[in-house]
């Protein structure tokens, strides 16, 4: 048995594949971010879930791939849990960037994360390459949810948000600034707190004003920064992949146009892309 797992800040898909690669079980948890979330919490958030408690001896190979697993101190933490709760698997710790890729394409192109965090990498068909390390949620994460998260607190608090859309915002959240405080500067997963926020831009009515211009601010940067860093941007698709890109395809591409960039593929969830990869390059099944 085969247990891939795709894990974000926000929440985890797992996805448990037979030697066949049919799908036994399909099930998710919270957010898995070794980076921001301590052992013993990962250890809490797997434990919980009755479907994993039933597998926990039976998975074989288990391939985590996760934000905050790009560097070596949160990726061993990870792998000693995973470890711990499923002791016959062979268990490997990847960065979710490689599920994207997986997930997106098997021919050179640039893909990028647009989720609660940010990320992008360039992949040549075979290996992948990160020009610009991932520095987090404080420092980078360009048009990401917690990104947007931020600019709407601090469009609000400075009275740059339309009137009408500020008290819609009063309404939905606990704005106020004691909450705010403890759960940025106290609480785990500050990261995942500020994008809870962005959920207000996708399910208002307001769709071409504030929002769009929001949305558009964020993609410019994110491409200035972190896709035009690559050489080959002109010469490759640029897929995005993550809830953030699903719901930003027509800013995406607007922000796109004036540097004569490629769309490339718009996905959602990257776990349904990685049963067919694992299908036809790791489990070799063919149709």
């Amino acid at each position: 048995m085969t247990l891939i797992a795709d894990g974000g800040s926000t929440k985890c898909d797992w996805i448990l594949l037979d030697a066949e690669g049919q799908v036994v079980l399909k099930t998710r948890t919270r957010g898995l971010n070794p980076a921001v979330i301590s052992e013993e919490e990962l250890l809490i958030r797997i434990k919980e879930n009755e479907d994993l408690q039933g597998i926990f001896d039976t998975v074989e190979v288990l391939d985590f791939y996760g934000a905050g697993c790009g560097t070596e101190t949160p990726k061993a933490r990870l792998t000693r849990v995973l470890s711990s709760l499923f002791p016959n698997a062979k268990v490997d710790v990847n960065e979710d960037m490689l599920a994207a890729v997986y997930a997106a394409t098997t021919e050179p192109g640039i893909v990028c994360i647009l989720g609660t965090g940010s990320n992008s990498c360039y992949y040549d068909g075979e290996s992948i390459y990160a020009h610009v390390p991932s520095l987090g949620y404080i420092l980078m994460d360009e048009a990401s949810g917690n990104y947007f998260g931020k600019r709407l607190i601090r469009d609000y608090y400075y009275q740059k948000m339309p009137q009408k859309l500020a008290e819609e915002f009063e309404q939905r959240f606990d704005l106020d600034p004691d909450v705010i405080k403890m759960n940025v500067y106290q609480k785990e997963n500050p990261n995942t707190y500020l994008a809870s926020f962005a959920e207000f831009i996708f399910t208002s009515e307001e769709v071409k004003g504030y929002f769009y211009k929001l949305i558009s601010e964020g993609m410019k940067k994110f491409i200035e920064n972190r896709v035009l860093c690559y050489p080959e941007a002109q010469n490759v698709p640029i897929h995005f992949i993550g809830s953030i890109a699903h719901f930003s395809e027509e800013m995406i591409f607007d922000a796109m146009k004036p540097y004569h960039l490629t769309l490339g593929n718009i996905i959602r969830r990257p776990i349904d892309g990685l049963i067919e990869y694992y299908r036809k390059h790791r489990l070799k099944i063919t149709s």
